[in-house]
Order: C-alpha cells, then sequence, then structure tokens
C-alpha cells in the first residue's frame, strides 16, 4: 500500500489538473499543423508527463523552434486525453507563449481487424489573437511482422475572422496528412521514416509549387523502469517544405510515463 498510494494521488493531481485547464481553455483556440504523429495505441489509467520540441530552418532565414509541454491521462482502454502548452522561440523576440492544446484521441477498433482505427480531435487556443481552431481526422495502423505503418488524414479549421470581418482563406478546412514507417527492433532501438504536408482546402489543393511535403529518418524507442514506468522517445530530421517555403526540420518527443 505505500508504494501504490503515492502513484494513486499522483495519477487523481493530474486528472484534476487536465479537467482545470481545459475549463480555461475551452472558449478560445486554433488548429495546429503538427511535427508529431498520432499513433494508436490503449494507456488506460496511464499518466504522461510529455515534451515535444521542433525547430525548422528555411532557407536564407533564421530557425524557429516550438517546445510543448503537457499532461496526458488514458481514461481506459479506449480514450487517451492530453493538455499541452506552446511556445515559440526566434532570435529577434526569444520565447513566447503560444497558447494551449486539448487532444482526444479514441480508439475504434482493438485487434479485431488488419488495422486499427482511431479518431483524433485536437483544439488550440491562440494567445496573441482572438479565435480558435479544430483539427480532427482518422488514425490508420496496422504491423506487418516487425513493421509498423500508421497513415493519417487530418482537418483543420480556424475559426478566426479577419481584422474586417471577412472570412478570408485562412478560414476554409485545410488537408494535412501524416505518414510513418517503424521498424521494431529493440525496445531501446526502432528506426523508420516519417512524412507530413499541407495540401491546402480539403476541397481545392492548392498548386504543386505552394503545398508543403517533408519526410526523413526517425528513431524511436522506450526504456523500461520499475513499476511499470516507462521513458519513450523519437526523433526525426525532415527534409522538404514548411509552409511552403524549403526547410530542414527537427522534431523530437520524451515521453514519462506511470
Amino acid at each position: 500500500m505505500q508504494k501504490i498510494q503515492p502513484l494513486v494521488t499522483a495519477k487523481a493531481v493530474a486528472i484534476a489538473l487536465i479537467l482545470s485547464i481545459c475549463a480555461v481553455a475551452g472558449d478560445r483556440a486554433e488548429a495546429a499543423t503538427g511535427y508529431y504523429l498520432v499513433s494508436v495505441y490503449s494507456a488506460e489509467d496511464q499518466v504522461s508527463i510529455d515534451y515535444k520540441y521542433w525547430n525548422a530552418k528555411r532557407n536564407d532565414s533564421a530557425p524557429v523552434g516550438a517546445p510543448e509541454l503537457g499532461i496526458g491521462y488514458g481514461v481506459n482502454s479506449r480514450w487517451y486525453t492530453e493538455v499541452y502548452g506552446t511556445y515559440f522561440q526566434t532570435a529577434a523576440q526569444g520565447t513566447q507563449f503560444g497558447g494551449l492544446n486539448w487532444q482526444n484521441d479514441f480508439l475504434l477498433t482493438q485487434g479485431q481487424y488488419w488495422f486499427d482505427l482511431a479518431i483524433h480531435t485536437n483544439i488550440e487556443q491562440y494567445k496573441q489573437r482572438g479565435g480558435y481552431g479544430l483539427e480532427w481526422g482518422p488514425v490508420f495502423q496496422t504491423e506487418i511482422w516487425r513493421t509498423q505503418l500508421n497513415a493519417n488524414v487530418f482537418l483543420q479549421r480556424d475559426y478566426r475572422g479577419s481584422s474586417d470581418g471577412s472570412t478570408g482563406n485562412s478560414n476554409a478546412t485545410q488537408l494535412v496528412y501524416q505518414w510513418q514507417v517503424r521498424q521494431h527492433w529493440k525496445p531501446l532501438f526502432n528506426f523508420g521514416l516519417q512524412g507530413f504536408g499541407e495540401l491546402g482546402r480539403w476541397d481545392n489543393w492548392n498548386s504543386t509549387a505552394t503545398q508543403s511535403h517533408r519526410a526523413g529518418p526517425a528513431v524511436f524507442g522506450t526504456w523500461y523502469l520499475p513499476d511499470t514506468h516507462k521513458l519513450l522517445y523519437e526523433a526525426a530530421y525532415l527534409i522538404g517544405k514548411n509552409a511552403g517555403n524549403s526547410a530542414k526540420s527537427f522534431t523530437m518527443r520524451i515521453q514519462y510515463a506511470f
């Protein structure tokens, strides 16, 4: 009992934090482009401290970075929820708070088919300007022997009005995608590829020259700790276009789950 009680208390605190932050963030949000692949898995009654970071360097311009820190919880075997804050870093302005996100992933299948399917939603808060946005869509995952395959297609909608009260192209529903090939080898080291892209309006894609597509190698791993705790990591180096401009990006994610 002495070992279990601190864990129960920590989980109760984490759940309370998620609920309180959601109450604050519920009024205003904005959809995020996303540099991290959404994968489907059961994390029932698991709390995680989630740190993410991406850095993008366009040609002939200073790099831009964005650290993110959140708390996640597996409500049950099918529902994962996470609240996280985003920050933006530039050489000129330093680090600034960007807003809050509330992510929810719902597993619709759990092994009864050759693939797993989930529904992903994410609401992101704007800190500096009004309005909000929403990201939602299907998440697919399957495995062929030791190879894990992921493919996600999301719709993003920005619910902000422009300064003159009109709604421009930024308010149209955008279509984005993610994919991943992951080769399971050792628990501490897996390797593969990741790719991300933005196509433009869902019903009227941008021209090929103005679309964004980036891909590159990725590494993953899980370090299993005592008392069912674990440390998960992933990192990728992406080359291609970011917001229509040639860029190279580094992304990483570390989760401490207990």
